[in-house]
């Protein structure tokens, strides 16, 4: 396996010759473009200078052309009759044609440099070639010559190509050295989450990783580091949950095989047959009512993309709530207001939501002591209904409202435990209001409490 170190550099490599290929490519457009003709032109006035002051001084001809040549230009002298003179360093290709030769002979001007070849990657400021140069006529007496001449680019430059070659060479490599080392500093943070993602997977959550970083680097840190808290949560939760199903189940399970083991006792008195029949009746009756709460939780936790949702009115479905406990409220004399406004409609599953108000409005009738009274308030706020279910009860502890929708979490256990209920109600409900994109809170006080229910008006 290659390792990111490897890809790091490779990736550096290739970046920077792919960009000393295009900026050479850009480089070399630029100078056909815009600097062929202006380095032409400025040839041709160095040229007809150098032909001025041979016309007018024709002695000293060769003495100044070789001093022209010494101080960066390639010159060559020709009368077209196979006289032909060189001056300074060797031309690569004396590529000339002579129609060329002819040309200037004649009292013409030749571009040869303006008129090189335009080619991507060939650029005609370096080529010494006798074609890429400029041409003037010169007249000394009688006789008459063409002058061809071009910078000679090694003798201007001279040690400045040396100079800016290892410029370029040592920018390359210590470009390409601290990017390496500054590489880790990337690198090495990504290691440590992947050792981190191990140790997950092994089950181990007790991570610390860097989070100083200000970059995505540190985000990602800081991600994972949640991450690692909500699965250790999570894993924790899953294991408490198994517990609490074992416990809930063991419970009545030895509760009816004690009583069932008495009920077979043939000398016991029929009263007391009854009593421990009707406990296991209840028992059972208990264990079947945890059984579907559980395919209930299940079937929540499975998803809710074929969820059957209509659009019912609010204050039908808790009218409906309200005479399924009538008798209970009777009973404990409780006073029940509902302040619904027919106007509202929500868009869900019918079924689900009821299950909801009589989860709430069951555990305050269950909790309330005779004589008080509960109050159902509905309004409709920014495309919102929420839902307030009052009860003036003695409250809940603050350290339990945290865990109220935890599942089998109990404020009063043996009181629970001895009315039959699960645990589980809180937590379904929770999970019913979430797939509707809504919200529950509580909020508790010596007065009383208070759920609220947020859903969206679709």
């Amino acid at each position: 396996m290659r390792s990111l170190y490897f890809r790091v550099f490779m990736i550096t490599i290739a970046v920077i010759l792919v960009s000393a290929m295009l900026g050479f490519l850009l480089s070399n457009i630029y100078y056909h473009a815009k600097l062929k003709s202006f380095n032409d032109e400025k040839l041709v006035g160095i040229a007809t200078q150098m032909k001025q002051f041979v016309e007018q001084e024709p002695a000293t001809v060769e003495h100044y052309l070789n001093n022209a040549a010494a101080l960066g230009y390639e010159i060559y002298v020709t009368d077209g009759k196979g006289n032909d003179q060189f001056y300074g360093r060797e031309f690569r290709q004396k590529d000339l044609d002579k129609q060329a030769v002819d040309q200037v002979l004649s009292g013409g001007v030749y571009h040869g440099v303006a008129e090189f070849p335009s080619k991507p990657f060939i650029t005609g400021f370096f080529d010494n070639q006798l074609s890429n140069t400029v041409g003037v006529h010169l007249q000394m007496g009688n006789a008459s010559y063409a002058l061809f001449m071009r910078p000679d680019v090694i003798l201007q430059f001279g040690e400045l190509r040396i100079f800016f070659a290892l410029i370029g060479a040592f920018t390359v490599g210590i470009s390409i050295l601290l990017f390496i080392i500054s590489t880790r500093y990337l690198v090495n943070p990504i290691e440590r989450l992947s050792e981190a993602t191990k140790r997950i997977a092994q089950g181990n959550y007790n991570l610390k990783l860097s989070t100083t970083r200000r970059d995505e680097i540190g985000q990602l840190a800081q991600h994972f580091m949640t991450m690692s808290r909500e699965l250790e949560r999570v894993d924790q939760a899953r294991q408490q949950f198994v517990s609490n199903v074992s416990h809930e189940i063991q419970s009545p399970l030895t509760s009816i095989q004690g009583f069932a083991q008495l009920v077979a006792d043939r000398d016991l008195p029929e009263q007391e047959r009854e009593h421990y029949a009707s406990i296991i009746e209840e028992e059972s009756r208990h264990l079947s009512l945890l059984s579907k709460q559980l395919l209930l939780l299940s079937s929540l936790e499975q998803g809710h993309e074929d969820l059957i949702k209509v659009r019912f009115s609010l204050r039908d479905q808790f009218r409906q709530a309200v005479q399924v406990l009538q008798w209970q409220l009777e009973e404990k004399e409780l006073l029940l207001r509902i302040s619904v406004p027919e106007s509202i409609q929500l868009y869900g599953n019918e079924v689900l939501l009821m299950q909801v108000w009589m989860n709430l409005l069951g555990n305050a009738v269950n909790h309330l002591p005779q004589g008080r009274s509960i109050e159902i308030r509905a309004e409709e706020t920014n495309a919102q209904c929420v839902i307030h279910i009052r009860d003036t009860g003695d409250g809940i502890a603050a350290e339990h409202l945290p865990f109220l929708f935890d599942r089998f979490y109990r404020v009063d256990r043996a009181r629970e435990r001895s009315s039959g209920r699960t645990g589980l109600g809180l937590a379904i409900v929770q999970k019913i209001i979430r797939i509707h994109d809504g919200t529950i809170e509580v909020s508790s006080s010596a007065e009383g409490t208070v759920f609220t229910v947020t859903l969206p008006q679709l």
